[in-house]
C-alpha cells in the first residue's frame, strides 16, 4: 500500500501534466468566497473529482474545483471550496489538497474562511487578518507516524501566521480604503454552530472569531514550512452576541456582500507579492 507521500506525489504529477506552470501560492477559498478564482488570468480549472485523493465538498458554497491562474504575475492555485472534518473525513484527508499543491511547487498559503465574530467589537462584513489560532477540533493532521519528507516530527508553531504577510495584507487594505481587523481564530470541529457558552469560552481563551476550518490546513502548512496568510470574513455575530439564529444562508449572503472588498484585498496582496518576487 502506498504511503501518504506517494499518494500526494501521484496527485501532483497528474496536475503537473494538466496545468501550464506550477503555482507559487496556494489559495484556499472558504464559504461564499470561491468566485475569486474565476477572476484569475489564464485560468485552467480541474474538478476535484478528477484528481486522485481529492474529495468534493458536500457543503453549499464550496464548488469543488482547483483553478490555476495568475494575478500580478503571481502563479496561484485556488481551491474553490474545501472539505471539512465534520463531513466525515480524517485530518490527513482534509489537508491532502494542500500537501498536493505544496508538492506541485506552492510555498505560500493564503487561507480564507467565513467565521462568526466572538469579539463583540466585530460586525458582520468585517475582514480579519488571522494573527494566531486555537485548535479546538480535537485532532491534527500530524497524528500518526511522521514522514520527514513532509516535515519534522515536532514542527514549530510560534509564528503559525507570517508577520510579513500580515503586514502586506494590512498595507493592501489601507490602499483599498478600509480597516482590516486582526485577531485570533478558534477552529471548532462542527458542524453544529457554537453555543453561547462555547463562544464565551473562546473569548476567555483569547479568540476573536470562530469557525469550522483552517486550523488543520495551517498546521499542515507549517509542517511543510510554508508561509501562511489567514483571512476571515466575519459573516455573523457569534452565538449569544445577537438574538438572531445562526444560518448558513446568512454566511453566504454576507460573504457575497463584501465580495468587492475581499477581491480588492486579495488583489492588493498579490500585487505586493508580485513586486517582491
Amino acid at each position: 500500500m502506498r504511503g501518504e507521500f506517494e499518494k500526494v506525489d501521484a496527485a501532483a504529477a497528474m496536475l503537473a501534466a494538466r496545468v501550464p506552470s506550477p503555482p507559487t501560492v496556494a489559495l484556499v477559498l472558504g464559504s461564499g468566497l470561491g468566485d475569486y478564482a474565476d477572476t484569475l488570468e489564464g485560468a485552467v480549472a480541474v474538478d476535484y473529482a478528477d484528481i486522485p485523493g481529492f474529495h468534493a465538498s458536500t457543503v453549499s458554497g464550496h464548488a469543488g474545483r482547483l483553478v490555476f491562474g495568475e494575478r500580478a504575475g503571481v502563479r496561484i492555485a485556488a481551491m474553490q471550496g474545501r472539505i471539512h472534518a465534520y463531513e466525515g473525513h480524517d485530518a490527513a484527508t482534509v489537508v491532502f489538497p494542500l500537501r498536493t499543491l505544496w508538492r506541485l511547487g506552492a510555498r505560500t498559503l493564503v487561507v480564507t474562511n467565513a467565521a462568526g465574530g466572538a469579539n463583540p467589537g466585530f460586525v458582520p462584513g468585517d475582514l480579519m487578518c488571522i494573527t494566531d489560532h486555537l485548535n479546538l477540533t480535537g485532532t491534527s493532521p500530524l497524528v500518526g507516524e511522521n514522514d520527514e519528507r513532509f516535515g519534522p516530527r515536532f514542527p514549530d508553531m510560534s509564528e503559525a501566521y507570517s508577520k510579513r504577510l500580515a503586514a502586506i495584507a494590512r498595507a493592501a487594505s489601507a490602499d483599498a480604503g478600509f480597516v482590516l481587523r486582526s485577531g485570533v481564530y478558534a477552529g471548532m470541529l462542527g458542524p453544529a454552530y457554537e453555543t453561547p457558552a462555547e463562544v464565551r469560552m473562546v473569548q476567555r481563551l483569547g479568540g476573536d472569531a470562530v469557525g469550522m476550518s483552517t486550523v488543520l490546513e495551517v498546521i499542515a502548512a507549517r509542517h511543510l514550512k510554508m508561509d501562511v496568510l489567514g483571512l476571515s470574513c466575519i459573516t455573523n455575530f457569534g452565538a449569544g452576541l445577537s438574538d438572531a439564529p445562526l444560518d448558513h444562508a446568512e454566511v453566504k449572503e454576507v460573504a457575497s456582500r463584501v465580495r468587492s472588498r475581499f477581491v480588492a484585498l486579495l488583489d492588493g496582496v498579490f500585487a505586493k507579492l508580485g513586486v517582491a518576487s
